[in-house]
């Protein structure tokens, strides 16, 4: 009752409305520092890995990077240009607008008008200035050129398209998705707590706690974007994972607060029952969340600015869902328990029985139910858990078949109206679909034997169907870095452009300018960038996995001082991530659930899915597993065998346990209705993995390992203590709890 968890409990619990007060001010000075620094977003270079990154990298050295362009497309009212008159308009608008974008202090560069092959489409290119990333935020201004010059050319039809319109328009789209999600999440999860609790206010308060949570970690994200770029996915994993975990943290120490009180019978102050709540499931809560921190910190491994994006946004919003969960949540619940006692004290005076708090009334109805599950696993323990652990593997058995590449824009859902547009380029122009940037750096005295060199490869281009005419060769000023422009007439996630890609790395590039002394050299482009990416990611897989089990296994060593307990979590936590990735590949992979889950199959699961599932399963399961194991080794510790420890252990963490699982799985859930194919996978695995770990793992399998391992389960601790005045036999009643006979 001294640790530090209990310490800053009972300091709360003392100065109640003080610790909210601070709380709040806390949120709000993380909301004005994070305002007042910004966020640092992450740069082009910041995305750069594989052959692909290295070739930018020298590029960009000579200043020859490539730059985001814009397409214009002229076409007529019906939907193409057919007589000569309206061809006319077409080109006489054609130069109004390059006029109006020449100026512009975002554009580079403008490109000459070009013809469709079937000439019943202009199409204007522009380039842009500065960085890649940036250039989204650039559009705006050639918009509204754009605009400008339809309104000038009534009779014409003018669309603009291109990365930065294309990246503009997923944003809208995710902020609008993001919307939609809270709109859905925000009142299920409500009413989830009002089942839970039977109270207004006692449901608001994980609520608010959680949203609270949340505020103050996405101002302290843009802090830490300062020291870890932000990839513009912090705010969506802080929402998804800040509700979920701000929620359970909170479920799990009100549950316990409230049976104390229950158990107390009026005798123990509010102070008190806050206390042993805070030395219970607040230290459960605590050692939860380092482990979800710990085993999040493994993806930094990866060297990937989105994955570190990824870790940042969840370590600091667990961290901070942590703290309210010890210091606002104590003092809270002081304020609401003498509200509480204030009134029966009032209902006592005027002779009224006292209320029942919700739930009371339902322990034994509920003990039946969690009873009932329980009985198979406590009857015959080997053959439920080979059960389990079978439908476990097959559920597990199409990751076998796990497909992954880079989502490009080409998965892009069809809603935004730039991709619609670009679908109309890729039609017209598919000239214009792929580049392969080759770029290479010698010494400036080889310049003539670079140039002869990339002159040769142009002409083994053109001999190749794979590529389309109009190859260019650029110098930097220096004379030291050279980049030739290959084009592709094919999408950017077909096998063709893949296979140029081959032809480009394996073949062509060795014969001609690998045969320059002392020249580096390397390709670029989309293409490159969607392979480059799942190779450097596999290549650190071996690495992240490694330190993710051993982060697990020693965080489950250190919370219960088992080494069987550590082994049972990594086994446990692997099979669950691996079934719930497997069910992942069986929907995602194939078309059968395209209309079930509004999406498009691309045959494959998004490159970075994977892994981040995997680490992010690893940790949400040690909620559960910290949790019910928590309340397990109390019981053995207060002298109860471990058989009964683990029935009663597993029945009065089940009812806490379900209603975290009902509101993540409602967080996660809301995620599946976003248009981006990789959130959509992310919310659907993240909904399934929290369902299996809450009603297969935890009810059937960890209780029959625990029962067949009996005493073996503490090794090398002794837990157990039958002798003490506290023992127990099976069937007596613990912890002033009635015990349950499940055999």
């Amino acid at each position: 009752m001294n640790s530090l968890t209990v310490r800053m409990a009972r300091r709360s619990a003392r100065h109640p409305w003080r610790a909210v007060v601070g709380w709040l001010v806390f949120v709000a000075l993380c909301l004005v520092v994070g305002g007042a620094v910004g966020t640092n977003s992450a740069k082009t270079a910041d995305y750069r890995v594989g052959e692909a990154g290295r070739a930018e990298a020298m590029a960009a050295e000579g200043h020859l990077e490539r730059l985001s362009t814009e397409q214009v497309l002229f076409s007529a009212r019906s939907g193409a240009l057919d007589n000569q008159a309206d061809k006319q308009a077409a080109e006489a608008a054609a130069r109004d607008l390059t006029a109006r974008m020449k100026p512009l202090p975002e554009v580079a560069e403008v490109a000459a008008p070009l013809w469709s092959g079937d000439g019943r489409i202009l199409m204007v290119e522009v380039s842009l200035k500065g960085e890649e990333r940036d250039a989204k935020d650039k559009v705006d201004a050639l918009v509204a050129q754009t605009e400008a010059v339809q309104k000038a050319h009534p009779r014409l039809l003018l669309e603009e398209t291109g990365s930065p319109s294309i990246s503009k328009g997923v944003d809208q789209q995710r902020s609008d998705d993001l919307a939609l999600s809270e709109a859905i999440t925000l009142p299920v999860t409500l009413i989830t707590l009002l089942v839970v609790f039977g109270s207004v206010v006692m449901a608001a308060v994980p609520l608010l706690l959680a949203l609270s949570s949340i505020a103050a970690a996405i101002g302290l994200a843009m802090v830490a974007s300062h020291f870890s770029p932000d990839a513009g996915v912090g705010t969506n994993v802080i929402l998804m994972i800040g509700l979920a975990v701000g929620v359970d943290y909170t479920l799990f120490y009100l549950k316990r607060e409230r049976e104390e009180r229950a158990r107390g019978g009026g005798r123990l102050s509010t102070e008190a029952l806050v206390e042993l709540a805070a030395a219970t499931s607040g230290r459960a809560v605590v050692v939860s969340g380092l482990a979800v921190v710990a085993s999040t910190a493994t993806l930094y491994l990866a060297s990937d600015v989105i994955f570190s994006s990824l870790a940042t946004g969840t370590i600091v919003v667990v961290l901070v869902a942590v703290a309210s969960s010890v210091t606002a949540l104590p003092a809270l619940l002081v304020v609401l328990g003498k509200r509480a006692e204030r009134r029966a004290r009032r209902r006592a005076e005027l002779g009224k029985p006292a209320r029942r708090a919700r739930g009371e009334g339902g322990d034994r109805a509920g003990g039946r139910i969690w009873a009932a599950l329980l009985r198979p696993a406590a009857r015959h323990p080997l053959a439920t858990l080979c059960v389990s652990l079978l439908a476990l593997l097959a559920l597990a058995l199409p990751l076998t078949g796990l497909k992954i590449t880079e989502m490009s824009r080409d998965t892009h859902s069809r809603e935004i109206p730039a991709m619609r547009v670009y679908d109309r380029l890729n039609e017209a122009f598919p000239e214009q679909r792929v580049t392969h940037d080759v770029v290479v750096r010698a010494d400036a005295s080889r310049t003539r034997e670079v140039t002869g060199a990339l002159r040769k490869l142009a002409e083994l281009a053109d001999r190749d169907p794979l590529f389309a005419d109009g190859s260019r060769i650029r110098t930097s000023s220096d004379h030291r870095v050279s980049v030739l422009r290959l084009k592709v007439p094919y999408l950017g996630n077909s096998d063709q452009a893949k296979t140029s890609l081959a032809h480009l790395r394996h073949d062509y590039l060795p014969a001609t300018v690998g045969r320059v002394e002392g020249a580096e050299y390397g390709v670029s482009g989309d293409v490159a960038r969607y392979a480059d990416y799942p190779a450097h990611q596999n290549s650190k897989l071996p690495l992240v996995i490694g330190a993710l089990l051993l982060v697990t296994f020693a965080m489950t060593v250190y919370a219960f001082r088992s080494v069987v307990l550590g082994l049972i979590g990594v086994v446990l936590n692997l099979l669950s991530a691996a079934a719930a990735l497997g069910l992942l590949v069986l929907v995602f992979q194939n078309t059968w659930a395209e209309g079930l889950l509004d999406f498009h199959s691309t045959g494959s699961i998004g490159s970075r899915v994977p892994l981040f599932l995997f680490v992010i399963l690893f940790g949400l399961s040690m909620d559960y597993q910290v949790f019910v194991v928590s309340r397990i080794r109390e019981a053995a510790l207060a002298g109860v065998p471990t058989r009964q420890a683990v029935l009663d252990g597993i029945r009065s963490s089940a009812s806490v346990v379900t209603s975290a699982a009902v509101v993540m799985t409602t967080v996660f859930v809301s995620f599946v209705f976003l248009h981006i194919i990789e959130m959509k996978q992310i919310g659907f695995v993240l909904a399934a993995a929290v369902l299996l770990d809450a009603f297969v793992v935890r009810i059937m399998i960890l209780p029959a390992a625990l029962l067949l391992l009996g005493e073996a389960t503490w090794w090398p601790s002794r837990p157990s203590r039958p002798g003490r005045e506290a023992a127990a036999e099976p069937g007596r009643a613990t912890h002033g709890q009635p015990a349950v006979d499940v055999r």
